[in-house]
């Protein structure tokens, strides 16, 4: 297998390898282009999020500027998307956000685990877990979202939440850890 083949797989792979710095490399450039846009060209920052994504469910998406990602074709967003300032998504592995969701300011969605071995960690090995979001979901702003979790249908996650575990449909969670609170 490819290191690259090996990350999709949620295995263990260098994070050094010269085709994914390559990748790595190519969406910054194409990051870069989109938060240099004008507020006002809204069509080309459309055309670059699409090109950069590997999903995109409508046209009537947007995401505010500026906005940072890893290599971008993990991510898949479905209809009527809305992004704030400042959402930052490490897409090693796939982050999948359903239909009309709102992700507030400051959210980060990491997909990328390390060991917590400084040994192990400083051989640039690594691996990624999924991230997937369900429909209906309202993330408040400066939300962390880690890597393995699945959030569901109807959830809305309060301001500066660190969701480290799965939250289930039709829930208010909040805190750190993140937890629900009350069931809708």
């Amino acid at each position: 297998m490819t290191e690259k083949e090996k990350m999709l797989a949620g295995e263990v792979y260098s994070a050094i390898d010269p085709q994914l710095l390559e990748e790595l490399k190519v969406a910054r450039e194409k990051i870069y282009e989109y938060n240099a846009l004008r507020p006002s060209e809204t069509d080309n920052m459309k055309e670059i999020i699409k090109d950069l994504f590997g999903h995109v469910g409508d046209n009537n998406f947007l995401i505010n500027q500026p906005f940072r990602c890893d290599y971008g074709k993990q991510i898949s967003i479905g209809q009527r998307f809305f992004a704030n300032f400042n959402f930052t998504v490490l897409d090693e592995a796939p982050v999948i956000i359903g239909d009309d969701c709102f992700i507030g300011p400051n959210v980060s969605i990491y997909t990328a685990c390390h060991s917590t071995d400084p040994v192990e960690r400083n051989t640039r090995q690594e691996w990624a877990k999924p991230v997937t979001i369900g429909n209906n979901v309202w993330i408040g702003g400066s939300v962390t979202i880690l890597p393995g979790v699945t959030i569901g249908d109807n959830v809305t996650i309060g301001t500066g939440s660190v969701v480290t575990k799965d939250i289930p449909s039709n829930s208010v969670a909040v805190g750190n850890p993140c937890k629900v609170i009350k069931h809708i």
